[in-house]
């Protein structure tokens, strides 16, 4: 019990110095992750409605890819352009599906 409080402090004194253990986000990547966690579940959402099974796969492994392959970016500006790229493909999304509808 003494090596887990004496661990804990540890942590807690390198949190409070700025700097996080390894793996650790910091409050902003956390929020960035999030908002781009929410994005995918919307491309999802939105391809899910369309009425072709065969044009539903193809996106949904075309989102899929094109995350994974993004998925360790660490630049903020990057990570800013890929998500502003995201949006403008959800709405060309919801319009082709406005279109077939």
């Amino acid at each position: 019990a003494d090596e887990l409080i004496t661990v804990r402090r540890a942590v807690w004194r390198k949190m409070a110095a700025g700097r996080f253990p390894a793996g650790v986000l910091s409050f902003k990547q956390f929020m960035h992750r999030q908002k781009v966690l929410s994005l995918y579940r919307k491309i999802l959402k939105v391809i899910d409605q369309i009425p072709n099974e065969g044009d539903k796969q193809y996106l949904k492994n075309w989102a899929r890819q094109d995350f994974k392959k993004n998925k360790n970016a660490t630049d903020e500006d990057a990570v800013r352009m890929m998500f502003t790229h995201g949006n403008l493909q959800l709405k060309e999304l919801e319009n082709m599906l406005q279109l077939t509808k």
